[in-house]
């Protein structure tokens, strides 16, 4: 009689998501599947499957693991109030870009982005992902027009307007156009994918 097969353990869940971002930073997401990343892991597809349900499901739990290790950075940059609001908005800034081109964080929210209308599990689990970094940019802008450095634009809605309400909420520091801009506004531009909640009218600079 053979002997009783050995059942394989499954790896821990936190080893899949760093594959997974791993693998798609270096080869992208079309070449991602279940199978090559079991392979990679030693399980096998079945078993991935068996675990996350979907790469869909897949896709959006990585990208949550990210963005929570991202929050607890952020948390810690946000909380050092002893850093003028500017500052600690260039620091929120500088997290929540991408990095570069092929950026497998902007990859991961492109394709959640991309998937979430036609799933309510997974436009639900990117709304929860998106929030943290809405909140806490308000926040940021409140503080900035609370201390008078930032200025909104005229008849714009207040900072804590809905998402995509017309027309578009921005401010501007308070400093005259020779100022030096704040040290995020001299770094050289990276352009991000689009950002989580898009205006639905173009932001414009207010007349000086």
């Amino acid at each position: 009689m053979a002997p009783p097969r050995t059942r394989r353990p499954a790896r821990p869940r936190e080893e899949v998501y760093a594959a997974a971002r791993a693998a798609i930073a270096e080869h992208g997401l079309a070449r991602l599947t279940m199978a090559g990343l079991g392979q990679q892991l030693g399980m096998s597809a079945g078993h991935l499957l068996y675990y996350f349900g979907s790469k869909d499901q897949l896709l959006l739990e990585t990208l949550r693991w990210s963005e929570t290790q991202l929050g607890e950075r952020r948390t810690r940059e946000l909380a050092r109030r002893e850093l003028p609001v500017l500052e600690r908005l260039a620091r929120y800034l500088d997290l929540y870009l991408p990095e570069g081109p092929g950026d497998p964080r902007w990859i991961l929210w492109i394709e959640v982005w991309s998937r979430s209308p036609g799933t309510a599990e997974l436009r639900q689990g990117q709304l929860d992902i998106e929030t943290p970094w809405q909140d806490d940019l308000t926040a940021l802008i409140t503080e900035g027009l609370d201390t008078g450095v930032l200025t909104p634009v005229a008849g714009a809605p207040p900072p804590t307007a809905p998402p995509n309400s017309a027309p578009c909420w921005t401010a501007w520091p308070s400093r005259s156009p020779s100022a030096s801009p704040p040290p995020a506004a001299r770094r050289p531009p990276r352009t991000p994918p689009r950002p989580p909640t898009p205006c639905s009218a173009p932001c414009r600079k207010p007349d000086a």
